[in-house]
């Protein structure tokens, strides 16, 4: 009975979206003060339900009630109780239940955070929200039910992908999902404003939030599923330009865009279409990577569903928002201007430079993903394309974006001057530079490349806080000034500081990894030593190791330098019994920023002599610290009282009196 609860609340669910999206737009149109104001209650409502039908699949999962069909298939009675939860969202229909429930919670927060909204503006926007509701919890009652009985009930389960069974899927999809729904939110704003026909500054500031609170979200799930992957696949790599990992990443960098699209926006009044349109193409790229990841036209670690039926449905409520979100603004651009004007050279001007590069980027990435799936529907044909067209198409717009940063901050806005703006950046640079230079000395062998690419990383790394140290005042201010003026720099300010240099940072990892790396393949039998980059890596032999539903192979290495001992690593070839199916565990030993990383390849039969790849991997950690430095600092700007406050409403309880001046913010 508590499973057909769970079914009864998702249809319940429906009814409460079809309302959300109705009630609240009827009377946003007609002004009746009484529907606008249901708004919130209505989305409220659609929350609570899919939370109960959320919960009720969870239990399922956690007393392994295999009369659940989705539960047999992706559960076992012996799995720990971690990966019984987790396994709610490892599969096709759990993971679509988990989609709408993070997008019925936007639409709550909306209306619990709201208030600052015009009434008829945010009841416009959670009837948008309705409508994304109303066509993706409908998908899942007709094509997806996760709640499907069977009988009879059998007495075990298949479990759960072993590649999926891993502290990292706990967390990756959640905050995947927060990143590629949060910017429903967005989407929903921008048709919003299409319809009552208001884009303004006030607009921007109120988009800005939730645009930075899905960006977090987002980096974070893409910073989690790349060390993921890295350490769980046993490949090496940190990331593959997997069409999958590619659906996550072009709405990232859309949503990079529009970001900084929204502060043009809201500080000049400028870029009003762009903004917009921004909103319409993030929202519709989150929607391309849900089609391409459960449609069945790929392939890959990272997909969920082969059924082409659901890819079909999903095809069309793609169509659908897209086509209609794109048609809506192509009737309304002509009453739309683009707002204030700008010097080419400006902060408005490197901010749009900046979003050039980043939409330009998106479509390489696009055109790539995509590519070869149009010739395959055409002439049936399989291609593949990989990293040397990303890595020929996508890196060099990102060196000139990476070297145009630091300007930014410290042009003034509408007009600029260049000449100015350099010679305040020219200790940053010469930093840079320094530090470039004492990779090819102390670095043998280093490729100029790998050393331009250090000195382009620290340019960024200390050019990011070019801003905050002209803005503190020194060295013409005292200390004491300078730091009662850094102590009152907008939380903002900081944020994008160091949001930037993250991704300085980032470029030092991407840099020394790619350069410095050092790989060996050989067989190894106990007691064998290899050389790796200066260690001893000694192979002690294989043991047996049983888990809750799973036999392992353990590898011991040790590790030595000059004779002292550094480490014991373990990595370990893992059989999941109820599937029958191998994983890889690597061993991964981390110094500083740097990491010695061991995966077991085949076991010869009868000995115990094994394929072992050994990696050493100089300041590979630095790619996700950088990424931990831009979601803290993207926090930290979002903790900015202007940015939760949002554009102020005139007092109702203020008594009316003269006109005095109010000094600003």
């Amino acid at each position: 009975m508590i499973i057909e609860l769970g079914h009864y609340a998702l249809i319940l669910a429906l009814v409460f979206a079809l309302a959300q999206t109705v009630i609240p737009f009827m009377g946003a149109r007609t002004g009746d003060a009484r529907s606008i104001a249901m708004a919130p209650n209505l989305a409220f409502a659609v929350f609570a339900s899919i939370a109960l039908s959320f919960t009720v699949l969870t239990w399922g999962y956690v007393v392994s009630d295999f009369s659940i069909l989705n539960v047999f298939e992706n559960s076992h009675s012996q799995k720990p109780l971690l990966f019984k939860i987790t396994g709610v969202w490892g599969n096709h229909e759990g993971s679509m239940l988990l989609w709408i429930l993070i997008l019925s919670l936007f639409g709550a927060l909306v209306g619990a955070f709201g208030g600052n909204l015009p009434p008829s503006l945010r009841a416009t926007v959670i009837s948008v929200q309705g409508t994304i509701s109303v066509a993706f919890i409908g998908f899942i009652l007709l094509t997806s039910n996760p709640f499907e009985r069977l009988s009879p009930a059998p007495f075990e389960g298949q479990d759960l992908n072993p590649i999926l069974q891993d502290v990292g899927l706990a967390i990756h999809p959640p905050l995947l999902y927060l990143g590629y729904v949060g910017f429903s939110v967005c989407f929903s704003f921008a048709i919003a404003a299409l319809i009552e026909g208001r884009i303004d500054a006030a607009w921007a500031r109120w988009v800005r939030p939730w645009t930075l609170a899905a960006w977090v979200f987002l980096t974070a799930g893409i910073a989690m599923g790349s060390y993921w992957a890295y350490y769980e696949l046993g490949w090496g790599g940190w990331w593959f330009w997997d069409p999958v990992e590619n659906a996550s990443f072009m709405p990232w960098l859309a949503g990079t865009a529009l970001l900084h699209s929204a502060l043009v926006m809201e500080k000049r009044e400028a870029l009003k279409i762009w903004t917009i349109l921004l909103a319409i193409l993030t929202f519709s790229l989150s929607l391309l990577g849900t089609f391409l990841v459960r449609s069945g036209v790929l392939t890959s670690v990272h997909a969920f569903a082969s059924d082409p039926t659901r890819g079909v449905v999903i095809l069309g409520i793609l169509v659908f928002f897209i086509g209609g979100a794109l048609f809506l603004f192509a009737l309304r651009s002509s009453t739309l201007s683009n707002g204030g004007m700008f010097h080419p050279i400006s902060r408005e001007g490197a901010l749009v430079l900046n979003n050039l590069l980043l939409t330009t980027a998106t479509a390489t990435v696009f055109v790539g993903t995509l590519y070869p799936l149009a010739v395959e529907a055409v002439t049936g044909e399989k291609i593949s394309v990989g990293a040397p067209y990303f890595n020929a198409t996508f890196v060099p717009l990102m060196i000139p974006l990476i070297l145009a940063i630091p300007f930014g901050p410290v042009l003034a806005w509408k007009r600029g001057d260049l000449a100015a703006a350099g010679q305040r950046l020219f200790v940053f640079a010469g930093a840079g530079l320094l530090a470039g230079l004492a990779v090819l000395y102390f670095a043998s062998g280093a490729p100029v490349f790998a050393a331009i690419g250090i000195m382009i990383g620290f340019w960024l790394v200390f050019g990011a806080f070019a801003d905050v140290w002209q803005k503190s005042g020194l060295p013409k201010a005292g200390v004491k000034t300078a730091s009662a003026r850094l102590r009152g720099l907008p939380r903002s300010v900081w944020g994008t500081a160091f949001a930037h240099a993250g991704v300085g940072v980032m470029t030092l990892g991407v840099v020394s990894v790619t350069a410095f790396e050092q790989e060996q393949v050989l067989r190894m039998s106990p007691g064998d030593v290899t050389d790796l980059s200066g260690y001893s890596v000694r192979f002690d032999g294989l043991t047996g190791q049983r888990g809750p539903n799973y036999v392992d192979d353990v590898a011991t290495f040790s590790v030595t330098r000059d004779g002292a001992p550094v480490a014991t690593i373990e990595p370990a070839k893992r059989i999941y019994t109820a599937r029958q199916q191998p994983t890889t565990e690597a061993g991964i030993h981390t110094r500083l920023f740097s990491q010695i990383y061991i995966a077991l390849g085949d076991r010869t039969e009868g000995t115990d002599e094994i394929v072992v790849r050994l990696w050493w991997k100089p300041m590979v950690t630095l790619i996700w610290f950088g990424a931990v430095i831009m979601i803290l600092a993207g926090a930290f700007s979002l903790s900015d009282r202007r940015l939760r406050v949002g554009a102020p409403v005139p007092s109702r309880k203020r008594p009316k009196r003269a006109a005095a001046p109010v000094p600003a913010e």
